[in-house]
């Protein structure tokens, strides 16, 4: 039986390079923005986990299949589409924050916007909170 190794998974690498390697102008300033709201908001220094996740924060899943591993608390990706938000799944409260967030799209795990100056940053700040919160009292972090 071949033993399951998570695509997603902290690392070493740079999250200064890795953003400096981001082809849009814009994105790359966004990207910065994001740096630094997140880790302040956070309280966590950033990591990249994979090849283009920047996490903050980490916790560890099981789930009932049995599956488990590790993950960032919240995390962002400066995509060529669009940036990327992660924050937690399952929780009913994101739903409600997100009706004040601003322009963005959303799918099971991520928030999809184009640019910082499209959503409300204070709003941003209250989705990391929630996130971080809810993990914590799901996973007893």
């Amino acid at each position: 039986m071949a033993i399951y190794e998570p695509k997603m998974k902290e690392t070493d690498n740079s999250v200064i390079e890795f953003i400096e390697n981001v082809d849009s102008p814009k994105k790359k300033e966004d990207a910065y923005k994001l740096l630094e709201i997140f880790e302040e908001t956070s309280g966590f220094k950033a990591k990249m986990w994979g090849p283009s996740i920047i996490g903050f924060g980490s916790y560890h899943y099981k789930y009932a299949t049995g599956h488990e591993g590790d993950a960032p608390l919240v995390g962002f990706s400066p995509r060529k589409a669009k940036i990327s938000l992660y924050f937690a799944t399952g929780d009913t409260e994101r739903e409600v924050i997100l009706e004040r967030f601003g322009k963005h799209t959303s799918g099971k795990a991520c928030v999809y916007i184009n640019k910082v100056a499209d959503i409300d940053v204070e709003v941003l700040k209250e989705l990391i909170n929630r996130s971080i919160t809810f993990l914590h009292e799901t996973y007893g972090i």
